[in-house]
This record gives C-alpha cells, sequence and structure tokens, in this order.
C-alpha cells in the first residue's frame, strides 16, 4: 500500500525515466544528423571539390561529433548507475539538459552543412531540426533542469 503524502515524490521519480528517454531519443537523433551530414560533405562539391574538404565544415563534423560521444558517456553512465539500484540525484536532469542541447546544435550544424536544402521543409533535416527543439521544452525545460541541478548541488 502506498503512504500518503507520497505522490509527489512518486511522481518525480517516474520524471527520471523521461527526462533519460529524451536524452536517449536526442542521442539517436544527434548521431542519424552527424551520419547524413557527413555523407552529405562527402558527396556535394562546390567550387570543384567536396565540401567535406573545407576546414570549416570539418570542425563543425569533429565538433558534432565530439559532443555526441560526451553526451553518449554521459547517458550510459547514468543508466548504469540507474541500473545498479543507485541513486542518481541530478543525473538524469544532467543528461536530459545535455543531450537535448547538444541535439540542437548538431541539428543546426548540420543545416549550415547541407546549405538551403537543409532548411527545405519536409528535408530530414529541417524535419529534425524542428522536432529536437521540443525536447528543450517536454519533460522540464532546460531552465528547470538546471534548477534541479543547482538545487541537487546546493542541497536544497
Amino acid at each position: 500500500m502506498w503512504a500518503v503524502a507520497r505522490g509527489f515524490n512518486l511522481a518525480m521519480k517516474s520524471l527520471r525515466y523521461g527526462t533519460l528517454s529524451i536524452a536517449s531519443i536526442c542521442l539517436g537523433a544527434a548521431a542519424q544528423l552527424l551520419d547524413l551530414a557527413t555523407e552529405h560533405a562527402k558527396t556535394r562539391r562546390t567550387f570543384g571539390a567536396p565540401l567535406a574538404e573545407r576546414q570549416a565544415i570539418q570542425w563543425m563534423l569533429a565538433d558534432s561529433a565530439t559532443e555526441i560521444m560526451a553526451a553518449r558517456s554521459m547517458l550510459y553512465a547514468t543508466l548504469r548507475e540507474l541500473s545498479a539500484g543507485h541513486e542518481i540525484g541530478a543525473g538524469a536532469s544532467m543528461c536530459k539538459l545535455y543531450c537535448s542541447e547538444m541535439a540542437g546544435r548538431v541539428a543546426d550544424r548540420a543545416i549550415q552543412i547541407h546549405g538551403a536544402s537543409g532548411l527545405m521543409r519536409g528535408s530530414p533535416i529541417e524535419r529534425s531540426f524542428r522536432d529536437l527543439r521540443l525536447f528543450r521544452v517536454g519533460e522540464g525545460t532546460s531552465e528547470v533542469q538546471r534548477m534541479v541541478i543547482a538545487r541537487n548541488l546546493l542541497g536544497a
């Protein structure tokens, strides 16, 4: 039987799973966007050379790959802690915050690499950019996640 006045605590625990799900979705979407951007950079030619030969494009791809690796490491570490039955504290909020913000940056870079075609309505890049924006709001905005993280740090 559930104890009286435990509803809020139970609801907060269930939010952890939602925030971790959002983080996972964002991580997968960012990885797919990186794949699309990488393939486009290899095949699209401008001024007689593939985009992939341009340092600015290489740096965008490198930054995206680095952020994806960091997000994956953070998310997997948090999921391992949760699976082991340990308290993850603000870990779920950190994952949701980082992964959703990271996915937005990766989507923005993918649009830059694709140029105008990345903004065409219905293209996978445009669709992902639009859809990923929702994840910075759903299951608690980025600002709310920062508040949860800060409260955890401050012991509030």
